[in-house]
């Protein structure tokens, strides 16, 4: 199976971009779920909507991805930090509601290290996860020891790991980050290192090493879509077509490369 994050770079009302994206071969997306960073475009006002404009064009949902400005409040004793906490607890409810299963969610970054209030707070998150049937995968940002912290203090098969490429070798490059927790992934981010932010680029056209990341999933029991989650930051003489049908061709060699590391 082949997924792509739902917004790649171009300006299209979603029933348009749903379409394109099963026209270039994937199955299914990965949805952002807010309004933020301008993503409400053409009026669209309700991203809520997205799971059945993805499902009419014949696509699955594999998860949502929630919000992320506020991400460095999820252990603060105020008002902001249950804020947040509330809108975690939001997304899980609505992945019940919508049908769709996995959760990706940010942790705190290493200048903000994880409290008892903050574990209380994803313990919280988890019997909500567990109360719904929904999966929460913790992504790998400049989190490690956060991450780290949650996933060695929270034993629930609904807390797990999502596997960002990109974040990995940016931020932990000596850290084998698929071997540390290859056993609870959940959800993969799969972009190179080139482009304007030197990440979320299209697979092969950076320096990471494609053949170890893919041998690193293959040695895992993740049996979810190869997920694509670049960006058209700096493939701009791209159509929209051209780009998804690049993204696809992309993702099909990495599904490759990891089947021959299975056999």
């Amino acid at each position: 199976m082949f997924t792509i994050y739902d917004w790649f770079g171009y300006q299209l009302p979603n029933k348009e971009r749903f379409q394109l994206i099963k026209e270039a071969g994937f199955d299914g997306v990965l949805l952002w779920w807010s309004d933020g960073f301008g993503r409400d475009c053409f009026g669209q006002n309700d991203y809520r909507k997205g799971p059945q404009i993805a499902r009419e064009a014949g696509l699955f949902i594999e998860n949502i991805h929630a919000p992320v400005q506020s991400e460095n409040n999820l252990w603060l004793d105020n008002l902001d930090g249950e804020i947040v906490t509330d809108c975690y607890l939001q997304c899980i409810a609505d992945c019940a509601e919508f049908g769709i299963p996995t959760m990706v969610l940010h942790l705190p970054n290493e200048d903000n290290p994880c409290n008892t209030l903050g574990l209380d707070r994803i313990k919280r998150i988890t019997e909500k996860a567990e109360q719904l049937g929904v999966n929460v995968a913790v992504e790998n940002l400049w989190n490690l020891s956060n991450l780290a912290y949650v996933l060695d203090h929270v034993d629930s098969p609904r807390i797990g790991f999502c596997y960002d490429s990109g974040h990995h070798y940016r931020h932990y490059p000596k850290d084998d980050l698929l071997s540390m927790y290859g056993s609870r992934l959940m959800a993969l981010h799969l972009h190179d290192n080139n482009g304007s932010y030197a990440q979320h680029g299209l697979p092969f056209d950076g320096t990471l090493d494609w053949s170890t990341i893919m041998k690193g999933i293959a040695g895992t029991d993740y049996s979810g879509a190869t997920a694509i989650e670049a960006m058209n930051w700096d493939y701009k003489d791209l159509s929209v077509n051209e780009y998804l049908h690049k993204a696809f061709e992309r993702a099909k060699r990495l599904e490759t490369l990891k089947l021959r590391f299975e056999e």
